[in-house]
């Protein structure tokens, strides 16, 4: 989805987006009802879990090695396993969606360093045509959505 500002093999050597200290679980991908379905036929050892009582989704159920961090189940040497399948959290990364009060803003972890290494006038002009799906999405999952972090740089908004 963001192939035309990041390159897939640019991300895959990266891969700082599928691991995870205790600080930054909440980054974890929502895995949608019909994922972990696929998931149970597909990779039975994966454990989900939860986010709620109420919650439709789901996310992995984290493991910590010792130095404190978690690394996604589905991370595979040539990069993840689920291919065009994985989560739409992973298919947007860096990219956010968080709520500020009655807002929700489109927004870009400043963890990325390809990403934000870019001017944002190439990713402001990439936006609007990512945007209009990231709504979407957001509709059919609203626990997608995050509690907004200071530091993210906002690149739409939406009033909801």
């Amino acid at each position: 989805m963001l192939t035309k500002i990041l390159s897939r093999g640019e991300c895959a050597k990266c891969r700082v987006c599928c691991v995870f200290d205790r600080s930054d679980v909440w980054e974890m991908p929502l895995i949608t009802p019909e994922l972990a379905d696929t998931l149970k036929k597909d990779c039975p050892d994966i454990k989900l879990k939860k986010l709620s009582e109420k919650a439709s989704c789901r996310v992995v159920d984290a493991e910590f090695d010792e130095e404190g961090l978690c690394t996604c189940p589905m991370l595979t040497e040539k990069g993840c396993a689920l291919g065009e399948n994985k989560p739409f959290d992973c298919r947007i990364w860096p990219f956010r969606v968080m709520r500020k009060g009655n807002l929700l803003l489109l927004t870009l972890s400043p963890v990325c360093e390809s990403v934000s290494s870019l001017s944002v006038k190439k990713i402001s002009e990439f936006v609007p045509e990512i945007a209009p799906k990231i709504l979407e999405e957001v509709k059919r999952n609203p626990e997608m959505v995050k509690d907004y972090i200071e530091d993210y740089p906002v690149f739409a908004v939406w009033e909801v």
